[in-house]
C-alpha cells in the first residue's frame, strides 16, 4: 500500500513523463518548403507540428520534446512519394537535415474569453503589449473552424452606424453585415477603416493588422482608438515583415477571437486591413507547396480559402453578431483585378475609394454611384430611402454630362434635371467631405443635411459656358 507521500512523488513522476505524440524527421529543405518522413500515416492537410531547432550557440540544448525556442512552427500543406509537405511560421534557421519532427494538435486552438479586450496580439495570440499573460477561456475554438451552417444563421440585424456621413447615408450596413473597402494604394483605405473603428457603436472590436506598416501600430492605438476605444478591441497584428504562414494565421486569429465575443451575445465589429495581403500570403505558401499559378499569379487554392475566411463574419445561432468590414488593395486600380473580383462576390456590399476624388482633395475618397449595400434599401425608411435615390440619380446625371460640363459645352437652361444637378452638386460634396478627424452626426441629422443639399432651388450659372461666350451671331459679332 502506497503512502500519501510516497503517491504524490509517483503522481508527479508520471505528470513528468512526456506525453507521447506521432513524430520524424526532416529530410529535406528548400526555398521554405521543408519534407518530413516518417509522418505518412499520421498528419493531414492543416496539421500542425514542431520542428527542432539547434541553435547555433549551443547546439545540444534541444530538449527531447524541443518546445519554446528550440522549435519552429510549421504546418502540414501537402504530401509526395519523399514525405509530408510542411511550411514553416518562421525562418527556418537552424532546422537540420534528420531534426525531429512532432505533430501538435493543441497548436491550432485557442482559447480566448472577454478578458482579451484590451490587448494587443500577435499571429500566435501571444500579448505583445506589454501586459500580462492572457487569461484562458473555457471553450476551445479551432482557428481554421469553418463558419456556422447557413440555415443555423439569423437575419441581418438593425442599422449600425459606422459614423462616416458618405457610408451611412449610401452604403449603409446592417449588423452582421460584410462590406468591402476597395482603393488603390494610398487612396485612404487605412484612415477610413481608422475613423469606423473610433466612431462606431459596435459593442466590441477586433482588428486584424495583416501585412501592413508596422508604424500604423502605434498609430492606431495612440491616435485612433484612445483609452476608451481601446478597452473595448482586441488587435492582431503580423506585419508585412513576417513570414507568409504568420500573416494568414493572423487573420484567422482575429476572425476566431470574433467568434467568441459573438458567442457571449456581443454586437462585434470586425476590422481587417488587409484581405490583399492575405491573399499574397496564401500565394507565397501555395506556390511554395508546388502549385501552379493560374490567374495574375494566384494559384487556384488562393481565391478558394477566400470565402473559408469572410464566411466566418455574419450572425450567429444566438443574439450576437460579427459585422466584417475588410479593405481590398486594388493592384493598378483595377476592381476586377482576380482578389477584388473574388472578395466582392463573396461579400455583402463593396465600398469604393476614387483615385480622382482623392485627388480632387476630398475625404473620404467615396464614390457613392459604385459603392453598393446589398442590406439597401431594406434598412431605409420610406423617407431615407427617397432621399439617396434622388441624390444618386442627379450625382449620376451630373457624372454622365461631367465632361461636357468642364469644357463648358453645355448651355444653361438646355435641361432642367441637369441645371438642378449642377445646383446640388457643391451641396452634396460637402455632405460627403468629412475630415478624418471630424465626428459625425447623428444618422437622422446626416439624412437632414442630405435632405437640405436637395432642397437648393436651381439658380443661374454665375458666369456664361464657353459655347455661349464664343456663339456668334449671323452676321459674325458676339
Amino acid at each position: 500500500m502506497w503512502s500519501e507521500p510516497e503517491f504524490e512523488v509517483l503522481t508527479a513522476a508520471f505528470a513528468a513523463i512526456p506525453s507521447f505524440r506521432h513524430g520524424g524527421y526532416v529530410t529535406g529543405c528548400s526555398s521554405g518548403l521543408i519534407t518530413a518522413s516518417g509522418l505518412d500515416r499520421h498528419a493531414a492537410i492543416g496539421d500542425l507540428c514542431l520542428i527542432e531547432r539547434r541553435e547555433a550557440a549551443t547546439p545540444s540544448a534541444a530538449s527531447p520534446l524541443f518546445r519554446g525556442q528550440n522549435a519552429v512552427m510549421a504546418e502540414v500543406v501537402g504530401f509526395t512519394e519523399a514525405g509530408v509537405k510542411l511550411v514553416a511560421y518562421e525562418e527556418p534557421v537552424g532546422i537540420t537535415r534528420g531534426a525531429k519532427v512532432a505533430l501538435e494538435p493543441g497548436l491550432g486552438i485557442l482559447y480566448p474569453c472577454l478578458a482579451w479586450r484590451g490587448r494587443v496580439l500577435d499571429a500566435l495570440a501571444r500579448p505583445i503589449d506589454g501586459g500580462p499573460p492572457l487569461p484562458r477561456g473555457d471553450r476551445a475554438y479551432r482557428i481554421t473552424a469553418r463558419a456556422v451552417a447557413a440555415e443555423r444563421r439569423r437575419g441581418l440585424g438593425r442599422r449600425l452606424s459606422l459614423g462616416v456621413r458618405a457610408l451611412d447615408l449610401f452604403t449603409p450596413c446592417c449588423d452582421g453585415q460584410r462590406l468591402g473597402i476597395f482603393a488603390g494604394s494610398g487612396v485612404g483605405k487605412s484612415t477610413l477603416l481608422s475613423m469606423i473603428a473610433r466612431d462606431s457603436d459596435a459593442d466590441a472590436l477586433v482588428v486584424g493588422l495583416i501585412g501592413e506598416r508596422g508604424r500604423e501600430l502605434n498609430d492606431f492605438l495612440e491616435h485612433t482608438l484612445g483609452a476608451e476605444g481601446r478597452a473595448r478591441s482586441v488587435v492582431v497584428v503580423a506585419t508585412s515583415d513576417l513570414p507568409a504562414m504568420l500573416r494568414r494565421r493572423a487573420a484567422y486569429v482575429a476572425l476566431t477571437v470574433a467568434e467568441q465575443l459573438r458567442d457571449q451575445g456581443l454586437r462585434v465589429l470586425c476590422l481587417m486591413d488587409s484581405v490583399t495581403r492575405f491573399a499574397m500570403a496564401l500565394r507565397e505558401i501555395y506556390l511554395a507547396a508546388g502549385e501552379v499559378p493560374a490567374s495574375r499569379g494566384y494559384p487556384p487554392s488562393v481565391l478558394a480559402e477566400l470565402p473559408r475566411l469572410l464566411e466566418r463574419a455574419g450572425p450567429g445561432e444566438g443574439e450576437g453578431s460579427i459585422t466584417g468590414l475588410f479593405t481590398v488593395l486594388v493592384e493598378g486600380d483595377d476592381t476586377n483585378e482576380p482578389v477584388s473580383d473574388t472578395v466582392r462576390g463573396i461579400l455583402d456590399g463593396h465600398i469604393v475609394l476614387d483615385r480622382a476624388i482623392a485627388e480632387g482633395g476630398r475625404f473620404p475618397a467615396v464614390d457613392p454611384l459604385r459603392s453598393v449595400s446589398r442590406s439597401a434599401p431594406g434598412c431605409y425608411t420610406a423617407e431615407e430611402w427617397g432621399l439617396v435615390r434622388e441624390a444618386r440619380r442627379l450625382m449620376r446625371l451630373h457624372a454622365d454630362m461631367e465632361e461636357l460640363i468642364r469644357l463648358g459645352a453645355y448651355r444653361s437652361g438646355s435641361n432642367a434635371e441637369l441645371d438642378r444637378a449642377i445646383a446640388v452638386r457643391p451641396a452634396l460634396e460637402a455632405v460627403l467631405r468629412q475630415d478624418a478627424s471630424e465626428r459625425a452626426v447623428a444618422g437622422s441629422a446626416a439624412f437632414a443635411s442630405l435632405a437640405e443639399a436637395l432642397a437648393r432651388p436651381t439658380e443661374e450659372r454665375a458666369a456664361p459656358s464657353r459655347s455661349d461666350a464664343g456663339a456668334t451671331n449671323d452676321d459674325g459679332e458676339r
